[in-house]
This record gives C-alpha cells, sequence and structure tokens, in this order.
C-alpha cells in the first residue's frame, strides 16, 4: 500500500520555526523525487520544494530560498522541509508528494500525495 504521512505542522508566530515531515511507503519514496507543495485559502496549489533521489539536487520556489531547506534520509523514507523564518504568507495546509519529478516543480510529475498537514503563521 502506498502511503504518504506528513507530521509537524502547527501553529508559530512569524519569524519563527517549524520542521515537517513526511514518512513514505516504500513503493512511493523509492528512486522517486520527494516535494513539498501548499495550498492556501481561495488559492491553487503551488510548488515549494523538491529534492531528487539522491539529495544531490533540490528545487524552491523563490519566496522560500533561504529560508526553507528540504533533505530526505533514505534510510527511513522520511523527506523533511525545515521552515525558518515564518511568514504570515507561509500559512497553508503542506502536502507532501513523491513521483518522477522532473521537471521537479510541477505538480502533474508526482504519482503519490499525502493527506496535508496545516501551517498557521501568526502576525
Amino acid at each position: 500500500q502506498v502511503q504518504l504521512v506528513e507530521s509537524g505542522g502547527g501553529l508559530v508566530q512569524a519569524g519563527g520555526s517549524l520542521r515537517l515531515s513526511c514518512a513514505a511507503s516504500e513503493r512511493a519514496f523509492s528512486r522517486n523525487y520527494m516535494a513539498w507543495f501548499r495550498q492556501a485559502p481561495g488559492k491553487e496549489r503551488e510548488f515549494v520544494a523538491a529534492i531528487n533521489w539522491s539529495g544531490g539536487s533540490t528545487y524552491y520556489v523563490d519566496s522560500v530560498k533561504g529560508r526553507f531547506t528540504i533533505s530526505r534520509d533514505n534510510g527511513k523514507n522520511t523527506v523533511y522541509l525545515q521552515m525558518n523564518n515564518l511568514k504570515p504568507e507561509d500559512t497553508a495546509v503542506y502536502y507532501c508528494a513523491a513521483g518522477p519529478g522532473l521537471p521537479a516543480t510541477e505538480s502533474l510529475r508526482y504519482n503519490y500525495w499525502g493527506q496535508g498537514t496545516q501551517v498557521t503563521v501568526s502576525s
């Protein structure tokens, strides 16, 4: 069974930090790109960050560069998103995704999706 389970969301003040985790089944995780997308109320889902299988290539949307870091632990089938200096505009439901990627920023290139975790940043 293919599963992606996100955790680590919550309520934080502006300037604070959170670390999201996504535990994946072997089938979803192995050899796949892993990515984080987010969807704010009334807005379309947008790409946030992605990482290839080896971890040697990472991709970020411009608005999070320098603040967010994506990483993966292939031994634990887990991908992380470290979010620092959070801003109210980062408030959204964050989704973990797995798939072939390429282009890594395109949601259609991801086959498997988690249920999402809410991140709320207060001003």
